[in-house]
Parts: structure tokens; C-alpha cells; sequence
């Protein structure tokens, strides 16, 4: 784990998070038509599972952001359909669809790319402010 150090460690942990879960979203929604024959060979939504990650001296600075220490599976069980005469049928006649909510996907997607945003901002904002700063002693 590399140290937090400034509002750029901060902000660019945080963004590089939010990639992560934005591709997580684009990775349900892509699979979120795919049908099996089995219950257990269908898709599920995946998501990312965010730690907070403190600095070293977080007591006397206070300074955290967050990183993705992996993927989980929801809990969501697939759709099971009765479609005899679907290629992918089962002996029973049945198929699975994938087990993701593309609203709720659609949702994550939207707060995700708005995180992003917010801390792009912030770069953008103390970049400038560290070039008024700069200007100020000429």
C-alpha cells in the first residue's frame, strides 16, 4: 500500500475507485441478458467492496480516502423461466436469466460517474488554487 500523502493521493485512490466500479456496472449491464441452463452456471451482478485507508498519521492530519479490496457476488438468485423450446432449455424446460437489476445498475452507474466527477473536481479546484497561491507572491 502506497502512503496517502496530499489531497492528490486522496482524490486520485478515490477516482481510481470509482473506475473500478464503474466497469463492475458495465460488466452486469453487458451480461445482464446472457440466459443458461443452469441455475448455477448464470450470471450475477458483481460489486466492488470499498475499505477506508488511513494515513500513517491520520491522527494529527486526519487524512483518509477509500481503495477496492475486492468483488463480491449479490445474492440475488436468477430468474428461471419456463421456455421449452429454447435452445439453452433445460431437461425441464427451463432456462435462467442473469441475475442483475438494470435499474439498479443504471443507478450505480449514474452515482459512480458523479463520485468521479466530484473528485476531479476537487484536483481541478486546488490546482487552481495552488496557482493563485503561486501568483500571488509576484
Amino acid at each position: 500500500m502506497t502512503e496517502i500523502r496530499n489531497v492528490f493521493d486522496i482524490a486520485g485512490r478515490a477516482m481510481g475507485a470509482q473506475l473500478i466500479r464503474l466497469n463492475t456496472v458495465a460488466s452486469n449491464i453487458a451480461n445482464a441478458q446472457t440466459i443458461t441452463s443452469t441455475e448455477d452456471a448464470a450470471f450475477r451482478a458483481i460489486k466492488p467492496v470499498f475499505a477506508t485507508q488511513y494515513a500513517s498519521n491520520f491522527r494529527n492530519t486526519g487524512i483518509a480516502t477509500v481503495d477496492v479490496v475486492g468483488l463480491s457476488e449479490v445474492d440475488y438468485s436468477p430468474q428461471k423461466v419456463y421456455q421449452p423450446d429454447h435452445p439453452k432449455a433445460n431437461e425441464d424446460g427451463f432456462i435462467f436469466a442473469a441475475a442483475v437489476n438494470t435499474d439498479e445498475e443504471m443507478v450505480e452507474m449514474l452515482e459512480a460517474s458523479r463520485q468521479y466527477e466530484n473528485n476531479l473536481e476537487v484536483v481541478s479546484t486546488l490546482r487552481s488554487l495552488m496557482a493563485r497561491t503561486v501568483n500571488m507572491g509576484r
